[in-house]
């Protein structure tokens, strides 16, 4: 396992390009290590497949239209704090991922011939949820990753099963998994990239998912502070290529 303590050990991964289902997706899982990276100066792109425009319970407060125009605003709002200049919503189907391979996949090719990153960033096999968006886009960047090459790390998102072990009876009672399945969690010695948040660092990210309260609020309002904090403080990441047996399986 490799820890990503420093902003300065995040320069090893150079240029950037975060590839997500929806926005909160890449701060959640990633906000920390795109903001050290941008510390540093490096190049990131951070690309969110839909608007989330279904992402609520509500549907009569929040209308497809207008909560797909909130969640760009928000997610707007989050990059900034994170310092991630480029980024892009593409606007296709909350829901509907799992049925656009081809131009998903297409999609994601586009993307990484126009960034040419060092480091790629997105979702694991189990998709953190077993969201079906989460998985199509897990698939959408394997395989273009995988028709250019291998060209650059892929990274994929992972929980650890320390992690699992302290906050699972959490995320069945907040109803986070979109399925039956649940994760089995990476043990942390298999983690290739750890980075664990604190001060300054952790902060920001708190702030960034403070400003997409659409979807953040009710979850930060159900655990005390300190609590959520620690939720959200380790971003671990699996290499692709050393994975011989997809992370959580």
């Amino acid at each position: 396992m490799s820890t990503t303590n420093t902003h300065h050990d995040a320069a090893a991964l150079g240029t950037i390009l975060s590839v997500w289902a929806h926005p909160d997706d890449e701060t959640y899982l990633a906000g920390g290590l795109m903001a050290a990276a941008r510390d540093l100066g490096q190049r990131v792109v951070c690309a969110t497949a839909s608007a989330g425009e279904h992402g609520t319970s509500d549907p009569l407060t929040w209308p497809p239209e207008r909560l797909g125009e909130v969640r760009r605003w928000e997610a707007a709002a989050a990059m900034a704090v994170l310092g991630v200049d480029e980024h892009h919503v593409f606007g296709m189907p909350d829901g509907g991922l799992a049925g656009l391979a081809r131009a998903g996949t297409a999609w994601v090719g586009r993307l990484l011939d126009r960034v040419a990153p060092d480091t790629i960033l997105t979702f694991g096999p189990d998709g953190t949820t077993h969201h079906p968006d989460h998985l199509a886009v897990h698939r959408w960047v394997t395989e273009a990753w995988q028709q250019r090459g291998c060209r650059g790390r892929l990274l994929w998102a992972a929980t650890t099963s320390e992690h699992l072990a302290r906050f699972g009876d959490l995320f069945e009672e907040w109803g986070v998994y979109m399925t039956d399945a649940r994760p089995a969690g990476v043990p942390a010695d298999e983690v290739d990239v750890h980075l664990r948040l604190d001060g300054r660092l952790l902060d920001r990210k708190l702030t960034a998912l403070r400003a997409m309260a659409t979807q953040t609020g009710g979850l930060a309002a159900a655990v005390d502070p300190a609590t959520y904090a620690e939720l959200v403080a380790d971003e671990q990441f699996v290499d692709a290529r050393r994975a011989d047996e997809p992370p959580g399986r």
